[in-house]
């Protein structure tokens, strides 16, 4: 439902869209946080609620919970790419919450779970940005038309001063330009 000026409306076959985008992010590197936390099963959960909306169910608590569970298990990972995996997880289930709303921050929602495997492939590279940008193209043949219909009612998304904000800003500024 629109609110304000420069809201917008989004449909639920939009916010499976954007959560099938972030789900497939959150899938790739998911084995990671599995591997460094043998038994924590709440970024699973997540994107499993993440792929039972995509799959047609109505959003729920479900998807809700189970994000702010798989946040919860990113803070207490011991390691950066596993925090990284479980942020992605929970990032694919909230993303069937995405706000039709002309903010900037929103854009997290769409491209955060691609940028936390970017840097995750930069990490397992020693810090090599190309591996970023190898994960970022792979995040952009990815995105459909109507996935970037989404994006584009959005602001770009700020650059921020950390890695993960330049890599999410990266991808939106590669979406956002015709090929």
């Amino acid at each position: 439902m629109a609110t304000g000026p420069g809201d917008f409306e989004l449909t639920a076959d939009e916010l499976r869209t954007v959560a099938r985008y972030a789900a497939q992010s959150a899938q790739e590197v998911l084995p990671l946080f599995e591997a460094a936390v043998p038994g924590d099963l709440r970024p699973r959960a997540a994107i499993d609620a993440a792929r039972e909306f995509i799959g047609g169910t109505r959003r729920t608590r479900l998807q809700r919970a189970t994000s702010l569970d798989a946040h919860r298990a990113a803070k207490e990972a011991p390691t950066e790419t596993a925090r990284l995996a479980a942020r992605a997880a929970g990032d694919a289930a909230a993303a069937a919450y995405l706000h039709p709303i002309a903010r900037a921050t929103q854009v997290g929602h769409i491209l955060r779970a691609a940028a936390c495997a970017a840097r995750i492939a930069e990490l397992d590279a020693d810090g090599d940005p190309a591996a970023g940008a190898e994960a970022l193209e792979r995040a952009r043949e990815r995105a459909t038309p109507a996935l970037i219909d989404v994006l584009t009612r959005y602001p770009p998304a700020p650059a921020g001063g950390n890695r993960l904000a330049q890599l999410m800003a990266a991808l939106d500024t590669a979406l956002r330009t015709p090929r």
